[in-house]
């Protein structure tokens, strides 16, 4: 009998995103002390951050306890190491977690990092927090509207009735030291898969590539009609992703042809940077697209033709979630004198059979099978390997 091939076990990679704007504090933020049946109470927030032309990007900070029982928080030692190399797990008793004497031993890595205050000699104030529960109360007093500010954090999926959903969670907000609007920014790093398959449709209107794509994240214990189930693994999700076409569309058919097309039946791991957008969509505006009397604004000296351009250019307030990828990125490998960039991908990493979905890893943890959801592994081919790619992107100048 022929042996059965073992599932290569899957690593997640990089999931970050860094936002630089103009915060937007509402009524609805901040959520403090809410408290649900299981007598669970949380603080949170869920804030956006409007980073130019219409592009307002949402984030969040949530954490809590339960007031009945003993909670412990869980971060990492700053000088212990486990016998694999890594730092050393800790846990700290809920009612310690604001100890300032115990911050030295705790690796920098497991505190929440917020500077949005000044001190008399206009320096910001950085402070540390080991839970999102009190930074979140933190910020409610001192986060004010308007402000210009920096913020990084890392990106989680989850998977609920065969829907991929997409969630930002902030572990840094500080002020930033930029206030040119034109400096603004809202990019991710995201290590992603991709098969033979995954390279899509050019969209003319957009000037992308659909690309269909898979990412990994950890799965705990998801509660699956009322009831916890243990998972405990990195699992797959498909996700969409949209490919930027360079201004020459020749140097996106040879990056997409060198880091996007593996061998049928393979799997290439790459770390790709982009641009987030989020909110109303955006189109490119000329002088014609002016109306008469905005002209006449401009004309008057009230506003500049570009800040007009740039009101104008706001869509009609519909709700995007894209991201965007523009490059492989670029990583270091080895250590001291041997520490040298490379770039972050590998080809054919996993074979097609190593993809581990959540739904089944639902089933191997003994769930019931959901009709909602789609465990089949292959996407619709919508370009053969034989496409040419630059033939595909002609016409995109």
């Amino acid at each position: 009998m022929a042996k059965t091939k073992e599932r290569k076990a899957l690593k997640k990679g990089k999931a970050t995103f860094n936002l630089i704007g103009r915060v937007k504090v509402t009524d609805k933020t901040f959520n403090l002390d809410n408290s649900y049946d299981s007598g669970w109470t949380d603080n949170s927030m869920y804030v956006g951050v409007d980073c130019g032309n219409g592009n307002t990007v949402y984030a969040e900070m949530r954490s809590g306890f339960f007031p009945d029982k003993d909670n412990v928080i869980r971060a990492y030692s700053k000088d212990e190491k486990d016998d694999a190399g890594k730092s050393k797990s800790v846990e700290i008793a809920w009612e310690d977690r604001l100890d300032e004497s115990l911050y030295d031993s705790i690796s920098d890595s497991s505190f929440l990092t917020v500077g949005v205050e000044k001190d008399v000699k206009d320096k910001t104030v950085y402070k540390k927090f080991l839970t999102a529960y009190d930074a979140v109360e933190y910020l409610n007093e001192h986060l004010e509207d308007g402000m210009i500010v920096n913020v990084k954090g890392t990106i989680g999926y989850s998977e609920y009735e065969g829907n991929v959903s997409t969630k930002k969670e902030i572990t840094s907000i500080v002020l930033s030291k930029i206030d040119d609007e034109a400096d603004f920014k809202a990019t991710f790093s995201q290590t992603i898969l991709v098969d033979s398959k995954s390279i899509g449709k050019k969209n003319d209107d957009k000037g992308t590539i659909e690309l269909a794509a898979y990412v990994v994240d950890y799965v705990g214990k998801p509660k699956i009609d009322g009831e916890k189930i243990e998972v405990k693994k990195n699992v797959t999700y498909p996700k969409t992703f949209e490919i930027a076409i360079n201004e020459n569309p020749e140097i996106t058919a040879k990056m997409l042809q060198r880091f996007f097309k593996p061998k049928k039946g393979k799997i290439t791991e790459i770390t790709v940077t982009g641009n987030l957008v989020e909110g109303g969509s955006t189109v490119n505006i000329t002088e014609d697209d002016i109306p008469d009397d905005i002209k006449e604004l401009i004309e008057m000296g009230l506003y500049s033709e570009e800040e007009a351009e740039k009101k104008i250019a706001v869509g009609n307030g519909n709700r995007e979630r894209r991201m965007i990828i523009v490059k492989p990125d670029i990583t270091y490998v080895g250590t001291g004198d041997d520490r040298k960039p490379t770039v972050a991908f590998e080809d054919g990493k996993y074979d097609e059979d190593d993809l581990y979905f959540y739904e089944q890893a639902l089933l191997d943890a003994g769930a019931e099978p959901s009709s909602d959801n789609d465990t089949d592994s292959e996407s619709e081919e919508t370009s053969s390997e034989d496409d040419d790619l630059l033939a595909m992107l002609e016409g995109m100048n």
